[in-house]
């Protein structure tokens, strides 16, 4: 049984699948229907308005209905879009037991029922009435359901029958002329108008024959009606009958019963006889029903015993059990159009398979060819030969379908004890040998009797296979080839991996490198091989014995290798990891369904072939790129299994094994390949002819920090405007904003909106220094103190007058007063001041700067109005109190006039230039494009003549009742015009004119950031930030990424980092020292606000303090090993790498230096041991510590003269066969050592015996628990530290204590890991 879904709920009573949603709905004895969606396990709706136990439920084939009976004697339809009840049918007096639409409910609107009341009743769920009421049984109906294609209702009920009945009356009552009958005068809903009421919303709930026209007569309810008579009676049980079901195809019945038996009838035309009884349960057989595939002859039962049970029809014989702890079965249904079955039970319900219905084929074979099963017989699929194909409607209208091209190889013969096909016998995995050009050599791999393969050797010029009884055996998991002659297995007991050859011998066991090896898989080149162990993928060696890498994969299905064997995708239930040849990984992604299969392209085209993987799941085409980036290629109807993948052509398989031909684009794919390799060129011919989907491409070259490609292709303005400003592309930034000005003044939105825009291109040309722009932008928002201060500081005092002349026009005295201040024009602030009654103010302004006029004209106007001109005096000698009196402010001399700033250059990439080769090369086959941009007005006449056309400021708002622009507008406008706009014989100049830098010119540098700053947020290194002095975040970056917590040990080094980014210059004598910031990214010139800084510790720092602990161990100062190794872990953390290399190298250091220091806690262990017992077990552990060559023979002649010492021989002896197995015994300064270790190991292999016994299992791989220093073996418990590594077994109780390893992070924290800054 292969469990897709379960739920926990209360008892579950019902059960129906939608027949083309994955939906299943479970009614519950607690009078709850819940909908699940049993694909992604979530429950999409709740319906609660029955009052009891509701136990039958069905689903229309073609409406959104849904029909349920309960234990409150109603049916009642629903409609899940509306999610609510649309009507009851009422007419039962007792418990409703099943319910059922007519399979043809578009001819048939007809609902079943049966019920306790002893009747079934049948109902037009159009018209809402009872049609015909089916009386004959005398206890209980248990279920009722009709025949899939004939006129047949069967029932079941604890009168101990089963009851066939015929339709055929009522059906041509239904389709005949019913003119005379008292349904006439109803109005008949047809089938269109009754879906036209649901989705209109009008159906509403009501009960049937409420009225005298649905009544039926007292006879009929009684006693029935004549439209439907029973056609068999079936007796043969001795209990009640629970259930009964028709075969789809067949005309067979199955019934199940309380006294524990599976009948199967058969029916003729005249009459129905018992064929068989099926005997195995051992309490009451609640449900029963054939399977849904015809040609699976199988029944499946469940019963009140807690089994389910799978007979086969044929042999009439049970040939599966399925059994739960405490749930009794009541229910079964299953999938009309699917091989999906579900049970429901005490606690809930669950959706399963017999068996698998993925083919098993080959992923990796010759090319041009694909090996697959189908049924029992091996195929060979010759892409190379697919030339003839028809059309397939089980994918869609454009799947062709291959014929004849499938070239048999052999028959398989059936193994172990299931001889049944559709119960899990079928094979799962197939492995071809691609070591071996000469001949063929397939392993074919099943699941039967826990795991079984075989052999298949053909010739490939005949294609004849051969299996003979020597070529087969029982494994775990797949089997694959490891060469030209041999291939391996997993031995099921042991967890060995055996290598056999080519006649099943038996040539080698290797031990894997832990207990719990669950699977094996093609390690993609001779002599490798990939080991799944909880969840983890290991690179082992088999010559070696060595682990070459290990990378996670959580519940792994299949390794696929690229054709090249470069790349290699792990294939995970919902997820695909993409990793080089040596297990790198490269990228990895999930999705929220379950994931089928998936192939690599092996086409011609360099941009996608070993690059683009193409996975499917249920209902997609999807693909994953090596950068990350995936998508959605197509929909599909039906799952497919992908065996090839060549250009814009998906070779797959389906269900049936039949091989098909799926178009796919992969246009998109190839250009987020083209951008991540900058095949600029590519990008633009793609660009012009492919189509592509605008927003999520623009989306993507926007993640990416490509835009200035989306520029050259977006059309709509919002979309272009964004992108132009952007890329700092002024230009074509106005030409998008005149463009969605005009849009938005068309579709009469908020002019805000169009304000906003302007002021965005302001913002961005005034970051550039082009002030002619932004004196436009602030035009067109009428931002006048804005402009008012952009001429002060470009020095135009003649446009600055002519906004003091616009302020007084509009009546503005804060806007008069403020630019009178800018110019200095005493005389216009005084009168501004006067005209606004500020009559003081305006005094002591004209006396402050010698105004003697105005101050005597002012002064009469003052003591007329009654206000002492001597206290005015008086406080303005007191405000100068002596000093100098102020002077006047006058705007600045520009020293330079020109029409515009040098302005900032925008760094372009070097890509634009290709990108605009390529687009010239392109532009003859460009396609049309329709214009947005219609009467957009020619930006290349130059920023003056487009403000000389608008009269330049004249579309301001100063409409302000008398105090408009009065009669002085026409000359106002002129001369202002005059000023903004060039003379007719000047030059026009364009806006990339207007743009272009003066080399030879100043530029003004922008404003910048102190580097310290930049540092913390350009990166997340706790090195940088504490470069910077940001101590306090680095700490929460170590504690994030390592679980540092004693940062005490750290001083030193943090401090280092500090120090070590700056460096100080002497001033002048007086003045203080100048501080310089050193950086690590200036070699190409100053990075700017992308500055890093320098790292006091590099690599080299690392290497030297590594090798000068080797050199302390080898010479026997343990205590000094241990400080050098721990001062490299200190530094670790504070080291930024420079490539991908050097980070490998960094977590390589990390090891060793846990090893060393563990081993040198083990010597110190030793040191202080007087047991012998222990004194033995700790050299024993110190030789399993991960030493260099030369310090392992150090190790292990320790351990042997400790262990021979204390007369434990049989430990000593293993000892001295792994010295004799060092390389470095071999060579002559260690000949008289090999002499000794010889008779030692001759003198331990006589005695063979212990004299202690040892926790120490030689053969058996563990880690040290860093605390008790004692083994840890494969498949214990164990604690690790995030950092080091190190291992702690939870008796030791150092979870969340600080590391005895590394001496400052925690233990069992689970945290990022280290940063190294690449």
């Amino acid at each position: 049984m292969l469990t897709k879904f379960e739920s926990k709920s209360a008892r579950v009573k019902g059960l129906a699948f939608h027949p083309h949603r994955p939906w299943v709905c479970a009614t519950l004895h607690n009078g709850t229907m819940q909908l699940w969606d049993y694909r992604v396990g979530t429950i999409i709706d709740r319906f609660e308005e029955h009052e009891g136990p509701v136990r039958g439920v069905d689903f229309h084939i073609a409406l959104p209905l849904i029909v349920s009976g309960g234990d409150d004697y109603k049916v009642k339809v629903w409609d899940y879009k509306l999610r609510r009840c649309l009507f009851t049918l009422l007419g039962h007096l007792d418990y409703i037991r099943t319910v059922q639409f007519h399979p043809q409910p578009m001819s048939f609107p007809w609902i079943l029922s049966a019920s306790d009341d002893q009747t079934l009743r049948l109902w037009n769920y159009e018209t809402r009435t009872c049609l015909s009421v089916l009386t004959g049984h005398n206890h209980y109906v248990m279920c009722a359901s009709f025949h899939p294609s004939e006129d047949l209702i069967v029932s079941a009920s604890l009168d101990q029958t089963v009851r066939v009945w015929d339709a055929t009356g009522l059906r041509k009552k239904h389709t005949g002329d019913t003119s005379s009958s008292s349904s006439a005068a109803r109005p008949k809903m047809t089938m269109s108008g009754f879906g036209a009421s649901l989705l209109n919303g009008s159906a509403t709930s009501s009960s049937a024959g409420g009225g005298p026209s649905a009544a039926m007569s007292v006879q009929a309810e009684l006693f029935g009606t004549n439209d439907v008579i029973v056609k068999y009676v079936l007796e043969g049980h001795d209990r009640g009958v629970n259930w009964a079901a028709f075969h789809p195809t067949l005309p067979l019945i199955v019934s199940a019963a309380d006294d524990r038996q599976v009948k199967l009838w058969r029916m003729s035309e005249t009459k129905a006889w018992e064929v068989d009884t099926l005997r195995g349960h051992t309490n009451n057989v609640s449900c029963c029903l054939f399977h849904p595939n015809p040609k699976l002859e199988l029944v499946i039962s469940n019963s009140e015993d807690r089994s389910i049970r799978v007979w086969d029809v044929s042999k009439r014989v049970g040939v599966q059990t399925f059994r739960r702890e405490s749930d009794r079965f009541w229910i079964l249904a299953a999938h009309k159009t699917q091989n999906l079955l579900a049970a429901g039970h005490d606690s809930g319900m669950i959706v399963f398979k017999l068996e698998r219905e993925r083919p098993a084929y080959t992923t990796l074979c010759p090319r041009g060819k694909c090996y697959f099963v189908r049924g029992r017989e091996l195929f060979c699929h010759e892409y190379s030969n697919s030339n003839t194909t028809t059309t397939s409607r089980a994918s869609s209208s454009s799947a062709p379908v291959l014929q004849g091209h499938d070239i048999p190889i052999t028959t398989l013969r059936r193994t172990g004890a299931i001889q049944t096909d559709g119960i899990g016998g079928a094979p799962r995995f197939l492995y071809y040998n691609m070591h071996n050009p000469s001949e063929g050599n397939i392993l074919v791999c099943s699941d039967v009797d826990g795991g079984s393969y075989e052999l298949v050797t053909f010739a490939h010029s005949t294609g004849g296979g051969s299996i003979t009884d020597g070529k087969r055996g029982s494994c775990l998991g797949p089997a694959v080839f490891l060469g030209l002659n041999r291939f391996a297995i997993l031995d099921r007991s042991s967890r060995q991996i055996v290598i056999k050859n080519m006649q099943n011998e038996t040539t080698k066991k290797v031990a894997p490198p832990t207990n719990t090896v669950e699977a094996i898989y093609d390690g993609g080149t001779s002599g490798r091989l990939l080991l799944l162990a909880e969840d983890r993928v290991y690179l082992f060696e088999v010559q070696s014995r060595r682990v070459l890498a290990e990378i996670a994969a959580p519940k792994l299905k299949a390794v696929l290798w690229s054709p090249d064997m470069s790349k290699v995708a792990l294939m995970c239930k919902y997820g695909i990891v993409l990793a080089d040849r040596q297990l790198t990984q490269l990228c990895s992604m999930t999705d929220t369904v379950r994931i089928k299969s998936g192939a690599w392209d092996c086409g011609s085209s360099p941009e996608t072939s070993n690059t683009l993987f193409v996975y499917t799941t249920s209902n997609h085409a999807k693909y994953v790129l090596p950068s990350g980036d995936g998508g959605t290629l197509r929909a599909l109807d039906n799952p497919i299994y992908v065996t090839q993948v060549v250009g814009d052509a998906l070779y797959a398989l389906d269900r049936e094994s039949r091989m098909r031909i799926i178009a796919i684009d992969t246009t998109e794919a190839k250009f987020k390949l083209a951008v991540e390799m900058q095949k600029y060129s590519l990008v633009m011919e793609m660009v012009q002819h492919s189509r592509l989907c605008g927003k999520a491409i623009v989306g993507y070259l926007q993640s990416k920090g490509f835009p200035e490609v989306a520029l050259h292709f977006v059309r709509e303005p919002r979309t272009r405007f964004q992108l132009a400003l952007a890329c700092g592309d002024i230009e074509t930034g106005m030409e998008a904003a005149f463009a969605l000005e005009q849009q938005l003044e068309a579709s009469g939105s908020d002019p805000m909106a169009a304000r906003e825009v302007w002021s965005e291109l302001g913002q961005c040309a005034l970051s550039q220094g082009n002030h002619q722009v932004v004196e436009m932008s602030y035009q067109r928002t009428k931002d006048l103190d804005r402009l008012s201060f952009l001429y002060l500081v470009t020095g135009d005092n003649e446009k600055l007058r002519k906004m003091l002349k616009i302020a007084s026009l509009r009546g503005d005295p804060m806007a008069r007063y403020h630019t009178s201040l800018l110019l200095g024009d005493v005389e216009e602030r005084v009168k501004v001041l006067e005209e606004s009654g500020n009559w003081s103010l305006a005094y002591l302004c004209a006396k402050t700067h010698g105004l003697q006029e105005e101050v005597e004209r002012l002064k009469v106007a003052l003591e007329t109005n009654g206000v002492n001109v001597e206290d005015l005096d008086q406080k303005l000698e007191e405000m100068d109190n002596g000093k100098r009196k102020g002077c006047l402010l006058q705007p600045p001399t520009p020293i330079l006039r020109g029409d515009n700033w040098p302005t900032l250059a925008v760094e372009k990439k070097h890509s634009l230039a290709e990108m605009k080769a390529a687009e010239k090369r392109n532009a003859a086959h460009r396609p049309v494009v329709v214009d947005d941009y219609r009467n957009v007005p020619e930006v290349s006449v130059g920023v003056e003549e487009k403000f000389a056309d608008d009269d330049a400021l004249g579309d301001l708002d100063v409409d302000d009742g008398d105090a408009g622009w009065g009669e002085e507008d026409d000359d106002l406008m002129d001369d202002f015009g005059e000023d903004f706009a060039p003379a007719a014989d000047e030059k026009a100049h364009d806006m990339m004119a207007m743009q272009q830098l003066d080399d030879s010119g100043f530029q003004f540098p922008p404003a910048g950031r102190p580097p310290a700053s930049c540092w913390v947020s350009n990166s997340s290194h706790a090195a940088d930030h504490l470069a910077a002095g940001s101590a306090a975040s680095a700490m929460q970056l170590l504690n994030r990424q390592i679980a540092a917590s004693n940062f005490f040990v750290l001083k030193k080094d943090m401090v280092g980092c500090y120090l070590g980014s700056t460096c100080s210059l002497p001033g002048i004598p007086g003045s203080a020292s100048i501080p310089l910031f050193l950086l690590r990214n200036d070699a190409a010139g100053h990075p700017g606000s992308d500055s890093l800084p320098r790292v006091f510790a590099k690599m080299k720092h690392l290497k030297e303090g590594v090798r000068m602990g080797y050199r302390y161990f080898e010479a026997g100062k343990f205590n000094d090993s241990k400080d050098a190794f721990l001062a490299v872990l200190h530094k670790i953390p504070l080291v930024v790498v420079d490539n991908r290399a050097e980070a490998n190298e960094i977590k390589e250091m990390l090891d060793v230096c846990r090893e060393y220091i563990t081993a040198v806690r083990l010597k110190a262990a030793m040191s202080d041991c007087t047991d012998p017992t222990r004194m033995t077990e700790l050299s024993a552990y110190l030789t399993h510590c991960n030493l260099q060559p030369a310090h392992l023979l150090l190790a292990l002649r320790s351990a042997m003269g400790t262990a021979f010492k204390h007369k434990n021989f049989i430990a000593a002896a293993g000892f001295a066969q792994r010295l004799l197995e060092l390389p470095d015994m071999t060579s002559e300064r260690n000949a008289e050592l090999r002499v000794k270790v010889t008779k030692v190991l001759k003198k331990s292999e006589q005695m063979a015996r212990n004299e202690n016994t040892l926790n120490y299992k030689e053969n058996t791989s563990f880690v040290i628990d860093c605390k008790n220093m004692t083994p840890i073996y494969s498949g214990e418990d164990c604690i690790r530290t995030s950092y080091s590594g190190s291992s702690y077994s939870p008796a030791s109780n150092m979870e969340h204590k600080i590391d005895l390893t590394d001496m400052f992070c925690k233990v069992g924290e689970k945290t990022l890991g280290l940063v190294t800054g690449v």
